[in-house]
């Protein structure tokens, strides 16, 4: 090796670089169907999970994904354009702090998440996005004849599927941080409403050893509640799982509720839910909302996008911080205090009156 060689400086990978002016910009947005499918199909092939912490050339790469090396070479300069992988000057890729959230094994995954936002289904209804605004209502009826959730059970399993691990990836994660932000030292009991798998439940009971939890959300939901929670966990004796509807009835008393991201469907099913949470809980019960919002958020471009793809499949909506609050005060709720969970999360501490 020469000395010129030896004295020339490692180069850094290439990366997104600033934003272009607006012409340009309008193109690229008008093309982002293309990097949600280019992102879907990273996450489909494993790209992330077979691309190592050193440089791959793409020639490797391709054959650990059993992929064609020149697609794969456009698919991953796509990518490294929005920051996800990166090029460096000698053709082999590298990870980015983005690409590394495509892998399984990452604590802070997106896969799932990825997977579910560019699900078939999505295809189908963004086109229709017109429409939903025109009435106000949901496409996905008239796409497939079914209401949404019906049609993924019984039409689209692999769907379903991937609908309920990225549900279990995003509760996962932000359920410690609820856990981490709410005191519940005081209360003696706690109840997860709508609560999926009960990782918010699971949290709080964590955090503190002598409280008792309950978990209430549809039968096909809790059926699969966490392995801690059902018998044999080592939190059955402290929690009780309830099937039901939270909006036909919450057969729970609990001196805290909290209600976490089920706010958005339709303005009635909101006011029955927290009608009911109210009346099973009484006077002097605190009830915590958790909910995405579309303002005052540094989240806004994802919040206001899942906004929209509620309106596509289930005719619902995120709130803003005055919708969110017109509605806990409607429903006869004292709103005490808001405060972020994280940059994706709000918590709306309330009690009741009286």
């Amino acid at each position: 090796m020469t000395n010129a060689q030896t004295a020339q400086p490692a180069q850094p990978a290439r990366i997104a670089e600033a934003a272009p002016p607006p012409p340009m910009r309008l193109r690229e947005l008008v093309f982002g169907a293309a990097c949600a499918a280019a992102l879907r199909a990273s996450a489909r092939l494993g790209v992330a999970d077979a691309l190592g912490d050193e440089p791959m050339a793409v020639d490797e790469l391709a054959a650990a994904v059993k992929t064609e090396p020149r697609p794969l070479l456009r698919l991953l300069r796509a990518l490294s354009c929005y920051g996800v992988f990166a090029e460096t000057p000698d053709g082999t890729f590298t990870h980015t702090e983005m690409s590394r959230l495509l892998r399984e094994d990452d604590p802070h995954s997106l896969r799932d998440i990825a997977l579910w936002c560019t699900e078939p289904w999505t295809w189908d209804a963004w086109p229709q996005l017109d429409e939903a605004v025109r009435t106000g209502h949901n496409v996905v009826e008239g796409l497939y004849g079914k209401e949404f959730f019906t049609y993924l059970n019984e039409d689209a399993p692999e769907s379903a599927a991937v609908f309920n691990r990225a549900m279990t990836t995003s509760s996962e994660q932000s359920a410690r941080e609820v856990a981490a932000l709410l005191d519940l030292s005081g209360s003696t009991s706690v109840a997860d409403i709508g609560g999926g798998q009960g990782h918010v439940v699971a949290s709080l009971l964590d955090k503190y050893p002598t409280m008792r939890g309950a978990l209430l959300d549809l039968p096909r939901v809790v059926d699969n509640a966490l392995p801690r929670l059902v018998e044999g966990g080592d939190l059955a004796h402290r929690v009780r799982i309830v099937p039901g509807d939270v909006r036909t009835a919450v057969p729970v008393e609990a001196d805290v509720y909290v209600i976490k991201n089920i706010l958005e469907w339709d303005d009635d099913s909101t006011a029955r839910t927290l009608a009911n949470v109210i009346a099973a809980g009484g006077p002097g019960t605190r009830v915590v909302v958790i909910e995405n919002l579309v303002d005052d958020s540094p989240s806004m471009r994802f919040s206001t996008a899942m906004d929209l793809l509620l309106l596509l499949n289930v005719g619902g909506a995120k709130h803003t911080t005055a919708s969110m609050l017109s509605r806990l005060s409607a429903a006869g709720l004292v709103v005490d205090d808001v405060r972020p969970v994280n940059p994706y999360l709000h918590a709306f501490d309330c009690h009741v009156p009286g």
